[in-house]
């Protein structure tokens, strides 16, 4: 999966209502990626929200041809807490590999910094690469964490327009969504409305400049995401991300879309 395909995964701030309403809930929802139309991919993620900590969990797998050439797969994981009515990240960390090459990044955060990072191997240094500076590295969240949607009290109206400040471990950029109406989707564990949000990608620093993908994504105008209510909460998590890309349209839909409200994913099993 591209980077910036993942980076349209997106959103960081929990509404301090949240807490009050719903101290703990489990969510588990499946996703089918796919470009031009076809499938060629699977994704989970699961989450365990309990009182003022969240886990989040996601796993994606390549699979059929495209899967058997580029053994293309990933895994991350994200923690924090609730601080002052915000998402506060605490920790995170992925690994993706495909056939050539594999690369684990790990951060641990505090107060919406960076306070530690470990990249292996390193980022390659090139002539065209935007440098970071601290600054840079504050006042931000992790791709991961960006995955729940926080509508702060306002409703579905209000869970688009924001913008997510999120730094990967090598890249600074942000996500800029703006709404663009509702649409009704039924899948299993969710039949109801979903809120449409048109993204921006901006990047910031850590990025290739020159390279013709940045320059594609930054102009480009058709992403979008769609917003799910979980039950029990004031948070949205995105069931739909559509992304036009250089050869084509990803797409990374769920299947399904489970929540058990009231539930941590951590009870459950006890």
């Amino acid at each position: 999966m591209k980077p910036a395909v993942a980076s349209s995964l997106a959103g960081v701030i929990f509404a301090t209502s949240f807490a009050a309403q719903a101290s703990a809930a489990s969510l588990d929802a499946r996703y089918d990626v796919s470009l031009l139309g076809i499938t060629f991919g699977k994704a989970g993620l699961s989450g365990n929200i309990d009182g003022a900590a969240y886990k989040l969990d996601l796993v994606a797998k390549l699979t059929g041809v495209v899967g058997g050439v580029t053994g293309g797969r990933g895994s991350g994981a994200a923690t924090g807490a609730l601080v002052g009515g915000r998402l506060s990240p605490k920790t995170f960390a992925v690994s993706s590999a495909n056939s050539s090459e594999s690369r684990t990044v790990r951060m641990a955060l505090a107060e919406n910094s960076v306070a530690g990072i470990d990249i292996e191997p390193p980022i390659d240094e090139k002539p065209d690469r935007v440098p970071l500076s601290e600054r840079d590295k504050r006042n931000i969240v992790d791709p991961l964490s960006a995955f729940i949607m926080p509508v702060n009290g306002k409703g579905r109206d209000g869970a688009c327009n924001r913008t997510l400040p999120i730094f990967d471990g090598a890249a600074r950029y942000d996500i800029k969504l703006t709404s663009a109406g509702t649409r009704h989707v039924k899948l299993e564990g969710y039949s109801g409305p979903v809120s449409v949000c048109q993204a921006r990608y901006v990047p910031i620093a850590g990025h290739r400049a020159l390279r013709p993908s940045t320059k594609f994504m930054a102009e480009n105008r058709d992403i979008t995401t769609w917003l799910a209510p979980v039950a029990g909460t004031d948070v949205m998590v995105p069931v739909r991300i559509s992304v036009k890309t250089m050869i084509g349209t990803a797409v990374i839909e769920a299947s399904s879309f489970k929540v058990d409200p009231g539930v941590t994913a951590s009870a459950a099993r006890n």
